[in-house]
């Protein structure tokens, strides 16, 4: 089905009011004009990832009045002849042919097919050529083999399902597969874990693209954690118990609430009731991090809302997040984000 027959195949099924709200992006694809940010596409298959799928729906093609006209425009784009059907029993209708692809700001590959199903060689060139024009790739769960397919993850890192970690591997020896992490960014790919970690790297990426009080917004209404430590080997690893957890639980906001504070294990342990021992061990295995490499994550993520959120000086917000220097904070900060605090606040906030 060339381009034409896709935007006849669903214009057909538009009212005029319908038509008369949408906006080409070329002279063959429609797409719904309500904002004017980056284009996102979702590719669909036969047989699509229907949880995966609709995290990206979710995220990128939810209408967000409250984050004004330069918010995501999204669009599902069908990558091969209908019908197309989803997990649980549903029928999938698009809004246009593969020719989305290649005008979109990023692509999301939600899930694949099957981890042994073959990934169409067309697909993969156009995946790669809209890598070459400066799009952005990203995949949720089983969706790393596709991209694996493109060539484009040879010699860099990724992350995806635990269990396919292994399979991932022995097909495609020059990827660094890291099982354990929720999310991996390698120059303009994204690739998350098991598909929740898909939440994770679709807030990441607006994160970067609209700044931490919008990856906020977007988590508050998703109900989650617009940020969640340590890696996917917490949800493998022998569970902590429960009486622990929730000791765990209400010390890790009690720190949250007072990230000043000179905490230290032996602190920490105090505020969860447990032996420094006990606590340390039962940390590690809920968050598969240590505790003061959690407390940086926590300190960071904080400077970051501060440093767009509020006009206060770097050296106070180093104060109030609990780095006690300047110098400790830009260390910190440059360590995990890349950049130095300023140069943060003046790309997210267009001031130093």
């Amino acid at each position: 089905m060339n381009s034409e027959e896709w935007v006849a195949h669903g214009a057909a099924r538009l009212s005029e009011p319908q038509l008369a709200k949408m906006t080409v992006i070329d002279k063959n694809v429609p797409v719904a004009n309500t904002t004017s940010g980056p284009l996102v596409v979702a590719p669909v298959y036969d047989g699509l990832c229907t949880f995966e799928f609709a995290i990206a729906a979710e995220v990128f093609g939810l209408a967000r009045p409250e984050m004004g006209a330069g918010w995501y425009r999204f669009a599902s784009a069908a990558i091969e002849p209908g019908p197309l059907r989803a997990h649980g029993g549903l029928r999938v209708t698009t809004d246009g042919g593969p020719e989305l692809l290649d005008q979109a700001d990023l692509i999301v590959m939600a899930g694949w097919k099957g981890i042994h199903v073959p990934v169409p060689e067309a697909l993969a060139s156009r995946l790669h050529a809209a890598w070459e024009r400066g799009a952005r790739l990203a995949s949720i769960c089983s969706g790393a083999f596709v991209l694996a397919a493109t060539g484009l993850l040879n010699g860099r890192r990724a992350a995806t399902h635990w269990r396919y970690a292994d399979t991932l591997r022995q097909r495609h020896p020059a990827i660094d597969v890291n099982a354990n992490v929720l999310y991996v960014e390698e120059q303009r790919v994204f690739t998350s874990a098991g598909s929740a970690a898909g939440i994770d790297l679709m807030l990441h990426l607006v994160r970067i693209d609209f700044g931490i009080e919008a990856a906020n917004s977007v988590a508050r209404r998703l109900v989650m954690p617009p940020h969640r430590s340590g890696g996917q080997a917490q949800f493998i690893e022998r569970p902590v118990p429960v009486d622990h957890a929730n000791r765990l639980a209400g010390m890790l906001e009690m720190v949250r609430a007072d990230l000043r504070a000179p905490w230290s294990v032996t602190h920490m342990a105090h505020a969860a009731a447990m032996s420094p021992r006990t606590f340390l061990r039962r940390f590690i295995e809920s968050t598969s991090q240590t505790p003061g490499q959690w407390l940086i994550a926590e300190r960071v993520a904080e400077a970051q809302r501060l440093l767009e959120a509020s006009t206060l000086p770097v050296e106070r917000i180093a104060t109030e997040v609990g780095f006690g220097s300047v110098q400790a904070l830009r260390h910190h900060f440059r360590a995990r984000l890349g950049l130095a605090p300023r140069e943060y606040r003046r790309v997210f906030v267009g001031r130093s």
